[in-house]
């Protein structure tokens, strides 16, 4: 059975194993030590997510220095010596600005159209919708909000979005939350990326004696579940508050015992065949049988008998939290048919799983060796910088050591002498070490020297061999984008309907719109080659607006593509001269320079010709009104020189 248990244990393979090298975070069973990680062991928290928790502790360590700490708490008594220099901090920060790039700006495809001559209506809203995002991020501070959640994904490996309707800022909020107080539920039949239908934010309050508090737990819910009938505030007997179903009404002509109609929500409908409720929301074509449910509630655990864990704790002992608005968190329908939770992992998460890897995931043993070789590299350097001194003679007798001091005379008797041990050479050694193991923590984690800050720029022989050293690095971030670009346009996706879903009154009529995020440039870019590029191909192999994008990645100044187009044409007169002269239509070149109510050409006058003579009258209106007549005007001419030239 030993050798079975064994075995179980060193097949034991998920998303957490490459920590079981640890003995800290795997004991005999594969659990982690009770001492260094209470908090994943308590009572309320599910067993598959003590490890998950486990995990997300140690990675929390290593990024504040703290690693050599933890240890100690699990029994190392030799931990606290380690040196830890921030290696970890600066692989975290390093992955996080890459994969941020240098902006992030919202777009929604068919914006960059609005104010084009052939622009339509499709065109208009989308442009809409985009400056209203870019708005709602202005106010919301999304670029800091990103900056936490990221940090979060890149070294916990997962991240967490949390959005709601405030009605005192009548606008969406987003608020990022650590991945430990994130509980989905997700059955046993259940594809891990599928999107939960039932998710808990949970943690610890700790007792507060000068409050007369005693230690809780703190649980908010969302849940998809049916419509029910309409709920209002109240108490219960014991004078908690709680939410409970609203009276029916009866219509006048209802016949004698006939039961009211369940309450229904404004807006709400009974389907009399089924029973089931359906609502009609503003961005469905299709009326919903499903709404979210919002629960805040309160436990003392000294109240919570019995096993349980998250999901099962009892509502009967529970405390509800009331909303500014007097409405009790309990059950609370949101009016809306989506959970307003975003999950980020750091990575594409395997098949069938939920959760990401963080980017210290597959370096740990590195850092563990770099901080070895740190601390090895200190202890020698101490030794290098006051050395060990050997004294041999009279004077030395009797003396178990010396004071080594600069301007220290030492008097040798006859035969005497000393000798100083030299330990610069192992401390060179240990210092190449120490560069090996930062050049296999970047080989390992796909970060180039370039990518690091460590490179020296005169030793690049060419821009081609910089941009093959960053091979690792483009596919390490897309990569990572990838695992996001879907998360960032769901959660600009909840935002649109969360505005539909407050009335908010500049998205009254407004269609959502597909938006989504997109991350700047990351590595050196060489501007004026790709400003050369831009110059040669635009209106040539490549539109305009594909010219514009490639001149934002690149890092130009460019914050608008479509207003950046309007101006370049408004100034293009050669090109407006050109369209003239083949088109002839003012109209035309106006619409090209942008501009309006331009006045067309005035009409040339008609051509009049001198009048002739009286005597050649004749002959001229013959030759104009007789369409038989062969006499033209050169003729005339002729016989009038011939006339003139005879005459005396």
């Amino acid at each position: 059975m030993g050798l079975i248990s064994g075995a179980r244990r060193l097949l034991r393979i998920d998303a957490w194993s490459y920590l079981d090298y640890k003995p800290i975070y795997s004991d005999a069973l594969g659990m982690p030590n009770r001492r260094a990680f209470p908090e994943a062991q308590a009572m309320w928290v599910p067993a598959e997510d003590e490890r998950r928790l486990a995990a997300y502790k140690l990675f929390a360590a290593y990024d504040q220095n703290q690693a050599a700490g933890l240890a100690e708490v699990g029994g190392d008594i030799n931990a606290r010596d380690r040196r830890e220099f921030g290696d970890a901090s600066m692989l975290i920060d390093t992955v996080m600005a890459h994969v941020l790039g240098r902006e992030q700006t919202i777009t929604v495809p068919g914006a960059e159209h609005e104010g084009d001559g052939t622009a339509d209506a499709e065109a208009a809203m989308a442009a809409r919708v985009q400056e209203m995002l870019r708005d709602w991020a202005k106010d919301e501070y999304l670029p800091m909000r990103l900056q936490q959640a990221e940090r979060k994904a890149v070294s916990l490996g997962d991240g967490v979005y949390r959005l709601a309707w405030d009605r005192g800022k009548n606008r969406p909020t987003v608020r990022v939350h650590d991945p430990g107080f994130y509980f989905p539920v997700i059955g046993e039949d259940a594809d891990g990326g599928d999107y939960p239908t039932r998710v808990h934010f949970a943690w610890e309050l700790p007792e507060d004696p000068k409050r007369g508090l005693k230690a809780r737990i703190r649980r908010i819910t969302y849940e998809l579940d049916w419509i029910r009938p309409a709920t209002g505030s109240g108490v219960d007997q014991s004078g908690r508050a709680v939410r409970a179903p609203l009276p029916g009404t009866l219509p006048d002509d209802a016949a004698e015992g006939e039961q009211p109609p369940p309450p229904l929500t404004r807006g709400d409908f009974l389907n009399p065949d089924s029973g089931a409720i359906s609502r009609q929301y503003a961005w469905n074509d299709e009326p919903s049988f499903v709404t979210c449910y919002l629960t805040d509630a309160t436990w003392n655990l000294g109240d919570i008998k019995g096993p349980c864990d998250v999901d099962s704790l009892p509502l009967d002992v529970a405390t509800f939290a009331t909303r500014g608005d007097g409405e009790v968190l309990d059950h609370l329908d949101l009016l809306i048919d989506f959970v307003p939770v975003v999950h980020l992992p750091n990575t594409v998460p395997p098949a069938e799983e939920h959760w990401g890897q963080s980017s210290l995931a597959k370096v740990l043993q590195v850092l563990d060796e770099l901080a070895g070789s740190d601390t090895d590299s200190s202890r020698a350097s101490a030794t290098t910088g006051s050395p060990m001194v050997g004294i041999w003679g009279k004077a030395a007798t009797g003396s178990a050591a010396q004071e080594v001091a600069p301007g220290m005379v030492w008097t040798l008797g006859e035969g005497g002498g000393m000798i100083a041990v030299d330990t610069s050479k192992a401390l060179a050694e240990l210092r190449a070490h120490t560069h090996d193991l930062q050049d296999r923590t970047a080989n390992v984690a796909r970060l180039p020297a370039v990518a690091l800050g460590t490179m020296d720029p005169s030793k690049v022989p060419s821009g081609y061999a910089l941009q093959l050293s960053l091979g690792p690095l483009d596919a390490l971030v897309s990569s990572m984008r990838l695992a996001r670009d879907h998360k960032y346009a769901l959660l600009l996706k909840m935002v649109q309907r969360l505005y539909l879903a407050g009335q908010h009154p500049d998205w009254v009529g407004v269609q959502p719109q597909p938006a989504k995020l997109t991350f700047g440039a990351y590595t050196p870019t060489d501007k004026a080659a790709v400003l050369d590029q831009v110059t040669a191909g635009v209106d040539k192999v490549f539109s305009r607006e594909t010219a514009i994008r490639m001149l934002q990645d690149a890092g130009f100044p460019i914050e608008d593509a479509a207003q950046e187009i309007e101006r370049i044409e408004s100034r293009q007169f050669e090109q407006a001269k050109a369209l003239a002269d083949a088109t002839g239509s003012t109209k035309a070149v106006g619409d090209f320079l942008g501009i309006k109510n331009l006045e067309p050409d005035p009409t040339p006058p008609p051509l009049v010709l001198p009048a002739a003579p009286a005597d050649q009258a004749a002959p001229d209106a013959q030759a104009v009104t007789d369409p038989n007549a062969t006499t033209d005007v050169t003729s005339a001419n002729e016989k009038q020189g011939q006339s003139r030239g005879n005459a005396p």
